[in-house]
């Protein structure tokens, strides 16, 4: 059955939530329901209030088709973004890959006439799900607050396209970006890759297997997939109630790997040899997560590997709080965080280079 809320337009949801923010705190806590606290941390009030609300339209993923996971990803996403206000441009292309061209958006800052740095974005949505548009008001917001392009990678989708599709072409991307830098406003010496959840994942295994002299000079990893293969205490913790449920993860997991390819670095990459080469890092993850674990022990990794890598949790949010950031609150000052770590990055790296030359 539909619920009540799937028929509602996302923009009257996104008027009601900005409604209820707008609230005195006493009134959002008694409509939020008492402080909700977990593993030593208490949720944002403001998230808890959101998670009421989605709860009404949210059906568990593995009850339906890929299609209808997208099409409710798609009305979650509309209903926390508003018209765009950034001083940012953007430009559909594509990117010429192995098997077909790939679409993608570029975001170049207002201000931005001469070469920048540059931000090649992988979207999360366990593989399946996601694109472009759910993702435009993240990429926009870094594009804007880092002051960098950042080209936004609409990679193949499973279960249509299964595992290594989304890898081949988010590698095909970046590599294309190596070799036509230019045409992107930027050089090979400003190129970072990131992404969230299994954008994210993405991200890593071409940072990871990037030769030395390749590598990108950055990685952002926002609530990374890191191991499809082990079961984590965050799994237990967070199984569900909190956006992304394990369920959910299981049912991505599923539509995008078979049960030998688990293991696989490219997937679980974790398990890759050798970290040694690993670009700087941010990687946040997020207390009331699933994943949240799985990231640090890929951030503990890469830290014994010798990489400068920057953890940090927001201990107070959920799995996928970039997509609140057009919300305020909590979720943009995290993204904000990690949009000031992507610009310092950068300008290291480019900064690094310069001395090398």
């Amino acid at each position: 059955m539909t619920p009540i809320a799937d028929r509602i337009p996302p923009r009257a949801v996104n008027i009601m939530i900005r409604t209820l923010y707008a609230l005195p705190a006493p009134i959002r806590r008694a409509i939020a329901g008492r402080p909700v606290r977990h593993d030593g941390q208490q949720l944002d009030l403001n998230v808890q209030l959101l998670l009421r609300l989605t709860s009404l339209a949210s059906v568990p993923l593995d009850q339906g088709s890929a299609g209808e996971g997208r099409r409710q990803y798609q009305r979650l996403t509309a209903s926390m973004a508003r018209t765009p206000t950034d001083h940012v441009r953007a430009r559909d292309t594509h990117i010429p890959g192995r098997a077909h061209d790939i679409p993608a958006r570029l975001y170049t800052p207002t201000d931005k006439t001469g070469f920048s740095g540059l931000l090649i974005y992988f979207h999360g949505g366990g593989w399946v799900i996601g694109d472009i548009a759910s993702h435009d008001p993240v990429c926009r917001y870094l594009s804007s607050r880092a002051g960098v392009r950042v080209l936004s990678v609409d990679y193949r989708l499973a279960p249509e396209h299964p595992f290594p599709a989304a890898l081949e072409d988010a590698t095909a991307a970046y590599e294309h970006v190596l070799s036509h830098a230019p045409a992107f406003g930027t050089d090979p010496s400003a190129v970072a890759v990131g992404g969230d959840s299994a954008g994210a994942n993405l991200a890593a295994v071409v940072s990871a297997n990037a030769s030395r002299g390749t590598k990108p000079r950055f990685t952002l990893m926002l609530y990374p997939v890191t191991d499809v293969l082990t079961r984590y205490r965050s799994q237990d913790l967070f199984e569900r109630g909190y956006l992304l449920s394990d369920g959910d993860m299981s049912w991505f997991i599923r539509n995008y790997l078979t049960d030998e390819q688990l293991a696989d670095p490219r997937a679980t990459v974790l398990l890759h040899e050798d970290l040694t080469h690993f670009p700087a890092t941010y990687l946040a993850t997020a207390g009331f997560d699933v994943l949240r674990d799985e990231g640090e022990a890929f951030a503990s990794r890469l830290a014994e590997a010798g990489v400068a890598v920057e953890l940090h949790r927001q201990a107070d949010l959920i799995h996928g709080y970039a997509h609140m950031v057009e919300l305020g609150g909590r979720p943009r000052e995290a993204l904000a965080e990690a949009a000031d770590a992507l610009r310092t990055g950068l300008t290291s790296a480019r900064t690094a280079a310069a001395a090398d030359n």
